[in-house]
């Protein structure tokens, strides 16, 4: 990913250093259960131990000449090491030591991206309880419809990032998985206690059945799980981008002192961000793609995923990061319009109402249901033509004098009638921040424990 949307504890995670230390925890590790079992000898162990360094430069100038990236790496490492390194990779086939190293980065990719959603869902409740009782108008077909709260808004928002977040935990735990069970899954060369014992020091499953690789059904259900998530963050976005459209104008991003938004138009104020996360979504949505062709390989292993999964596995998640660190940002410092989304509600001329003054037709007037669809249809169409609040035109439509009075009529434009549930809805938030205050605790304290 280019360095514009990488930010850098992520960045961090996938570098060419981080990918080669983790290759050598793996082999490390599988030395350790070697000597253990006197397959590797004690002062091997020991030189493997002390001397084994990584050097990426060195790495790419034998590549040149091996044109495999593992073997340069084992190369480049038993340089390091002298003659003990010839106990390094002993048994071990490369998807061994790449998959099992792959889990740990994307372990610890998975684990920043967890973070990262409860972070943005501590703001959006935060944001969602604040703005509990700000009046504004739902939209359905981006047209009016009936009256919301901008708090319930952000709640909804709340509850699907949740959703999004309980899906990508899932696909983190699965995907670390490693294997050490040779070039077919066999164990031919090193038993299944090796394997065991092995990915249980590094904290990884084993796959319980693999082929020369870790299967990469795992992957598509990361890679899926991340773009679900891209496209819950899309639809916030989208939300914000509709909202502060200059003819609605209810919500604003934030806009720093000394920012531009046009090099042609100074009273520009642009929602950048929002648009930023709607396109990077589309790349997850890509890359989720890209993870599901790469799961039917060739018999127990071709290699046409191994390059698609060197764009998309640190692309996705480096992406994901971003869009949720800047989502968090902008949730956090959006502005509210209050005042504009009351003059919304007046610009609808009390339209709104409909669906309660045809429910008060049928339960106090008698009429059937389709009798008084039509009659306030017949009202409706004529106050938005004429540019009449909807209440004057029914208040001397003949149809409803006769049959409601002027005090039912008004009953139907109570706004507090459309928001009476509110609160109800409003108070699940709570379990929603008891489970976050919960994560969040435990969190802490594995920090303090290491």
């Amino acid at each position: 990913m280019i360095p514009r949307y990488t930010l850098p504890e992520m960045g961090a995670i996938w570098s060419d250093v981080a990918r080669f230390e983790a290759m050598l925890r793996v082999e490390l590790q599988v030395a350790r259960a070697q000597s253990a079992r006197g397959q590797v000898p004690p002062e091997a162990l020991a030189a493997l131990e002390s001397r084994s360094r990584v050097d990426v430069e060195r790495i790419a100038e034998i590549e040149r000449t091996t044109d495999h990236d593992v073997i340069a790496f084992v190369s480049q490492v038993a340089e390091t090491v002298g003659p003990e390194g010839r106990y390094l990779h002993l048994g071990l086939t490369s998807s061994d030591v790449v998959d099992t190293g792959l889990a740990l980065q994307l372990r610890a990719a998975g684990e920043r991206l967890l973070l990262d959603c409860d972070r943005l869902l501590d703001v959006l409740i935060g944001r969602a309880r604040t703005e509990a009782g700000t009046v504004m108008m739902g939209r359905t077909h981006s047209v009016h419809a009936e009256p919301t709260t901008f708090g319930l808004k952000l709640a909804g928002w709340a509850f699907e990032l949740e959703r999004g977040r309980v899906r990508l935990a899932t696909a983190v735990d699965e995907i670390a998985t490693g294997k050490i069970s040779g070039p077919v899954g066999t164990y031919s060369h090193l038993g299944p206690d090796i394997e065991a014992e092995v990915l249980g020091a590094l904290g990884l499953h084993a796959d319980p059945v693999s082929t020369q690789i870790v299967q990469r059904d795992r992957h598509a259900g990361l890679l899926t799980a991340v773009a679900i998530l891209g496209g819950s963050l899309e639809r916030f976005a989208t939300e914000i981008r509709n909202l502060q459209h200059t003819e609605i104008g209810e919500v604003q991003e934030p806009f720093r002192t000394g920012q531009k938004g046009s090099s042609a138009m100074p009273h520009k104020r642009n929602p950048i961000l929002s648009e930023r996360v709607a396109g990077l979504a589309r790349l997850l949505r890509g890359y989720a793609h890209t993870a599901l062709e790469d799961q039917p390989l060739w018999h127990e292993r071709d290699i046409s995923h191994s390059s698609a999964e060197r764009v998309i596995l640190p692309d996705a998640t480096i992406v994901l990061d971003y869009m949720l660190v800047r989502m968090t940002a902008l949730v956090d410092g959006l502005i509210v319009r209050s005042e504009r989304m009351r003059e919304n509600i007046a610009r609808g001329l009390g339209l709104h109402a409909s669906s309660r003054v045809l429910v008060a037709l049928v339960d106090d007037g008698g009429l059937s249901r389709e009798d008084a669809y039509a009659v306030v249809q017949r009202a409706s169409l004529r106050a938005a033509d004429e540019r009449a609040p909807l209440r004057d035109v029914l208040a001397v439509d003949p149809g409803v004098a006769q049959r409601l009075s002027l005090a039912q009529l008004d009953a139907c434009f109570d706004e507090a009638a459309f928001l009476r549930h509110v609160p109800e809805v409003m108070s699940r938030l709570d379990a929603l921040a008891e489970a976050l205050a919960a994560r969040t605790a435990a969190a802490k304290a594995t920090a303090d424990a290491c």
